[in-house]
C-alpha cells in the first residue's frame, strides 16, 4: 500500500509561513493584494476563482477582480493589464487562460504585456526564462512548483534519481522537467510522439504525470519503489463522488491499479491541486515583499 502524499499536510506548513509573512508586511503598511483577470464565465475558471479567493482571504491576502465579458476586445483587455501594471497596490496577478477564442492568436502577446514582477503563475516569457536559467525573474508556474514543494515536504531527494515527466506543456511538463533537473535528477520528458512510454516510465524513480488524459497511467507504467506525482485534473463520469453519486474529478492514474504497486503517490483530489492554490497566494505575498526592495 503506497504512502499518500497529501496536499493538506503540505498546505499547513505553507499557509503558516504565508500568514506570518502577511502580518509582517501589514506591519510595514503593505497589504498584499492579488488581482484576478477573467474573461467570460467558464465554469472551471469560476470554480478555481472561488477556491483562490477563499484561500487568499483565509491567509490575509486581499483580492481585486477584473471581470470582463467573453467578447472583450483585445484593446480593452490590454488596457486593463496596463492599468494593473501601473497600480502599485496590486502585487500579483492571476489571469485565466486560455483566453476567449477570438483572442487565441494574440494570447502570447497579451500575456507578455503583464509586468513579470506581478506574474505569479509563469505566464510571461521572462518568468519562464527564470525557470530555465535558474534566476529570480518573475515566478515559476504554480502547478509545477507545487510538485516540487510536495517532494521537498515529504523528504523525497531527487539527487541522482531518474525522473520521467509525461507531458511537455509550458504550464507543467517543461517547467517541472527543469525544476527536477535543478534538484539534480536525470530527467526524461515523454509526450504524444514518444515510443513505448510505459517502458520508459518503469525505469523512473519519480514519475510526474501531466498528460491530462483520464486513466492513462496504468499499472503497465509503474513498478515497486516509485514515487508518482499525478498532476492532472480530469472528469471521470463513472467515479463515485463524495455524495455517493457518479461523476468526480480524477487524475491520470488508474488509482486502484497504480497505488498498490508504487511506494508513494499524490491522490486526486487532495494532492497537487490543493497545494497549487497556496503556492499562487504565496507568490503574491513574495511579490509584495520584493516590492519593498
Amino acid at each position: 500500500m503506497a504512502k499518500l502524499l497529501l496536499g493538506k499536510e503540505v498546505n499547513e506548513k505553507l499557509n503558516a509561513r504565508i500568514i506570518a509573512d502577511c502580518e509582517a508586511l501589514k506591519a510595514k503598511g503593505v497589504n498584499p493584494t492579488m488581482g484576478i483577470v477573467r474573461c467570460g464565465e467558464r465554469p472551471d475558471d469560476l470554480s478555481y476563482e472561488k477556491g483562490a479567493v477563499k484561500r487568499a482571504e483565509m491567509l490575509g491576502v486581499a483580492v481585486e477582480k477584473f471581470v470582463l465579458p467573453e467578447d472583450v476586445s483585445k484593446e480593452e483587455l490590454i488596457k486593463v493589464i496596463q492599468e494593473i501594471n501601473a497600480n502599485d497596490k496590486i502585487h500579483g496577478v492571476l489571469m485565466f487562460r486560455p483566453l476567449p477564442k477570438h483572442l487565441k492568436a494574440d494570447q502570447d502577446e497579451i500575456c507578455n504585456l503583464l509586468d513579470p514582477r506581478k506574474d505569479i503563475d509563469g505566464m510571461t516569457d521572462l518568468s519562464n526564462a527564470g525557470v530555465y536559467m535558474g534566476k529570480q525573474l518573475g515566478f515559476a508556474p504554480c502547478t509545477a512548483e507545487a510538485c516540487m514543494t510536495i517532494l521537498d515536504h515529504y523528504g523525497i531527494d531527487c539527487t541522482g534519481k531518474k525522473a520521467v515527466v509525461i507531458g511537455r506543456s509550458l504550464v507543467i511538463g517543461k517547467p517541472a522537467a527543469m525544476m527536477l533537473t535543478a534538484k539534480n535528477a536525470t530527467v526524461t520528458v515523454c509526450h504524444t510522439r514518444t515510443k513505448d512510454v510505459p517502458a520508459i516510465a518503469r525505469e523512473a524513480d519519480i514519475i510526474v504525470s501531466s498528460a491530462g488524459v483520464l486513466r492513462s497511467l496504468t499499472k503497465e507504467y509503474v513498478r515497486p519503489g516509485q514515487v508518482v506525482v499525478d498532476v492532472s485534473i480530469n472528469w471521470d463520469a463513472e467515479k463515485v463522488n463524495s455524495k455517493g453519486g457518479k461523476g468526480a474529478i480524477a487524475g491520470d492514474a488508474v488509482f486502484e491499479e497504480v497505488e498498490p504497486v508504487v511506494e508513494a503517490i499524490t491522490p486526486v483530489p487532495g494532492g497537487v491541486g490543493s497545494v497549487t492554490t497556496s503556492i499562487s497566494i504565496g507568490h503574491v505575498v513574495e511579490a509584495a515583499k520584493r516590492s519593498l526592495s
